[in-house]
């Protein structure tokens, strides 16, 4: 019998966090009658024992709330856990270990990274069960949006529509890159709903040539500016991902960005017409979830205390159409979800003229 259950949430944040938390929280101790505890700041308030309890009082007035009241990090894999500058070292039973003196069993909100650690975790027999969380809406579970992403590329939307007043009036090109890391389904949302002329995705390697065509064309129709957003990961046909840095001891190491300076300078030499270029950057993660994100990460927390209380470990809460359902840990490992390049929504961007540079 499952009398307490612990909550991290891990990776990078993300509107809706505190929204899961809440929901995890009441349902415990309305419907079950079961503690919660949290470990703060991922997995490394696990190794060094930063626990809070978690009842209804401190989870009062969060649902609004941006963020997580747990802190999180994209750092300290207890696999990989690094003890010393350049030296790492595998404390994955010390974690399980310190897991079984505080809880039952450990609820992972998080992404891809945070929940193949909850995977490894489960195969060395700790009870866990996931919480799918991201801006970027690429986890290999489910095909809904995960929370987190509804309210990123509202925000870059909503970017575009102020940066569509500026390019008109200065007659110029405008960048707006935006994250997503390896998947282009915040670029490619935010681009149809913001009235973007040219969208550049991670899925579709680019031309600049292809760009200029489209420049072209809405000159001849005396559109004299354009709005081209770039996802983070995206690449011309010829060239590599841009990378700002690496984060060593982080799960994933890589850290994009840049493109849309590199995008900018090469059509204001191509094109002779001015451009500027808009990083959003975190500005994407942070802020009040959209209504749709409250309801889905509270949907999400409900969800995955029912698992707990069924004691259906091993398992993710996704969506199945309008339901949720549990999604085995495994398929979190199987790699990221990308932007269906012959899907509806990118077949529906083309036949209103947006170029995807190809």
């Amino acid at each position: 019998m499952v009398k307490r259950v612990a909550v991290l949430t891990g990776g990078g944040d993300a509107p809706g966090l505190n929204a899961v938390i809440r929901a995890i929280v009441k349902t415990a101790v309305r419907e079950y009658g079961i503690e919660v505890i949290g470990f703060r700041d991922g997995f490394k308030g696990v190794l060094e024992k930063h626990v809070t309890m978690l009842s209804e009082a401190e989870v009062s007035g969060i649902l609004p709330r941006g963020g997580t009241i747990l802190g999180t990090t994209n750092r300290d894999n207890p696999f990989s856990y690094q003890v010393a500058e350049g030296i790492s070292r595998d404390r994955s039973d010390e974690c399980i270990e310190i897991i079984h003196k505080y809880a039952d069993a450990l609820i992972i909100i998080g992404g891809d990274g945070s929940l193949s650690i909850g995977y490894e975790l489960a195969q060395k027999g700790l009870k866990v069960v996931g919480c799918p969380k991201t801006i970027d809406n690429d986890l290999a579970v489910g095909q809904a949006k995960t929370f987190g992403f509804d309210t990123a590329y509202a925000f870059a939307t909503e970017a575009l529509d102020r940066l569509h007043s500026t390019a008109e009036s200065h007659h110029r090109i405008i960048v707006l890159e935006v994250m997503g890391r390896y998947a282009g389904h915040i670029a490619l949302h935010a681009g149809i709903a913001g009235g973007a002329d040219v969208i550049l995705i991670p899925e579709i390697p680019f031309s600049f040539d292809k760009i200029i065509e489209k420049i072209d064309d809405r000159l001849i129709h005396n559109k004299r500016f354009s709005l081209v957003v770039v996802a983070e990961g995206a690449r011309a046909i010829d060239g590599e991902m841009v990378i700002n840095n690496y984060v060593t001891q982080s799960s994933d190491p890589i850290r994009l960005g840049g493109i849309g300076e590199v995008v900018a300078k090469e059509l204001e030499k191509l094109t002779g017409i001015e451009c500027r270029v808009t990083v959003l950057g975190h500005l994407q993660r942070g802020g009040s979830p959209t209504p749709y994100d409250r309801i889905l990460a509270t949907r999400y927390g409900v969800a995955a205390m029912d698992l707990i209380a069924q004691r259906q470990f091993g398992y993710v809460v996704a969506m199945d159409g309008d339901n949720l359902k549990p999604v085995a840990l495994a398929e979190v490992a199987k790699g990221i979800r990308k932007v269906d390049v012959k899907g509806d929504l990118l077949s529906c961007a083309r036949k209103i003229g947006i170029s995807f540079g190809d």
